[in-house]
This record gives structure tokens, sequence and C-alpha cells, in this order.
């Protein structure tokens, strides 16, 4: 009996312990986003944690094409990010790599391409459910009372959106403030071939 409730404890302790943690984490990516762009919205959180559960979001075929509008996006750059790369929501399963990088010279626009085409056609179906996930992360900026621009207008349609598994764009505010420039990258991918080259220099 007594093996029994110590299993039971256990257990409970470790539920505890996990969703604590995950909301501690949660918490922090979503301050780390609104201290690094203040201009985010919400619909710049969702896509962050969206990032993060599937990546790019669709499978590529066509590397002609991605290529010829990388090296398009790369002409049109005015303004060059001092990042070059940073994690995708909560747990950093995916990461933007900015073309800063690549403007810069630290990889080329080859490595770039190969590393987003390869982490675009990794498939990783997980446990929970994406509704699920971002309600745990609407319902800790209202608990922890973090102001995010527009949020009452915008969580009924991010909340229809996540019920639908769909992907956005970045919201006028930030696209306006940081002309974002970037490719995702699946985190191995990234901390093994991309990486050792930007930190090198």
């Amino acid at each position: 009996m007594k093996s029994l409730l110590l299993t039971l404890f256990l257990s409970c302790s470790f539920v505890l312990f996990g969703q604590q943690s995950d909301t501690l984490s949660i918490r922090a990516a979503i301050e780390r986003q609104m201290t690094a762009y203040p201009e985010s919205t919400l619909q710049d959180i969702y896509k962050s944690f969206y990032q993060d559960r599937f990546g790019p979001g669709h499978m590529i075929s066509d590397t002609a094409s991605a290529r010829s509008y990388l090296l398009h996006e790369l002409s049109e750059m005015n303004d060059v990010s001092a990042v070059y790369f940073e994690p995708t929501g909560s747990e950093g399963r995916f990461v933007r790599v900015y073309l800063s990088a690549v403007a810069d010279g630290l990889i080329t626009a080859d490595q770039l391409l190969d590393a987003f085409v390869r982490s675009a056609n990794m498939t990783k179906e997980l446990e929970t459910d994406w509704t699920t996930e971002w309600e745990a992360v609407v319902g800790i900026i209202k608990k922890y009372g973090i102001h995010v621009s527009g949020f009452e207008t915008d969580a009924p349609l991010l909340d229809e959106a996540s019920r639908n598994r769909q992907a956005v764009h970045h919201s006028q505010a930030y696209n306006a403030a940081y002309h974002p420039h970037y490719r995702i990258v699946e985190r191995s991918v990234f901390e093994e071939e991309l990486r050792p080259l930007i930190k090198e220099n």
C-alpha cells in the first residue's frame, strides 16, 4: 500500500513539475519575443510557436524556385538584421537563420538553402494537440498580464487558426518595424552544420 501511494505521489509530482517547467519556458519565450521585438502582436507570437511545432510548415520539392526566391530576397534586402539566428517558440525545435548571415559572408546562400529544404522535409508528428498548445500560450499571457498589442482582437482569429493548424504571416506592425528575412532550419541541422560556421566569424 505504501509503495503504491509513493508511486502515485511521485507520478503526480513529475506531472506538476513538468507543467511548471512548461509554464516557465513558455512565459520566458513570450517575454523574450516582446523584449526583442516590442512591436510584436499576438499573431507574431503565434507564428514563433507554430514554427517551433511545425518548422517551415510545408514540403519543398522545387528547390530551383526556392533558390531563386532566396537570391531575390537577398538582392532586395535593405535593412540587414544584427541577429544571425534565434530559436523558435519555447523549445527551440527549429531555428530562424537570418539572411544577414549570408549577407555578411558567414554562410553561403546554398548552405542555408540546403539546410532549409531538408528541414522543411522533416515531418515530425508530436503527441500533443496544436490547439491545446496554443491555448496554453494564450493562458499564460492572460495569467501573467503580459501586454501584447491587439490581443483582444487577434485572440479569436488565432484560436480559429489553431483549430485548423493554419500557419500565419508576420503582422503588418512586425514587418514594418523589423523587416524580417530568415529561413527556418531544424535545430540539429543548424547546430551541426551552420552554427559552427557562424561562431567562427
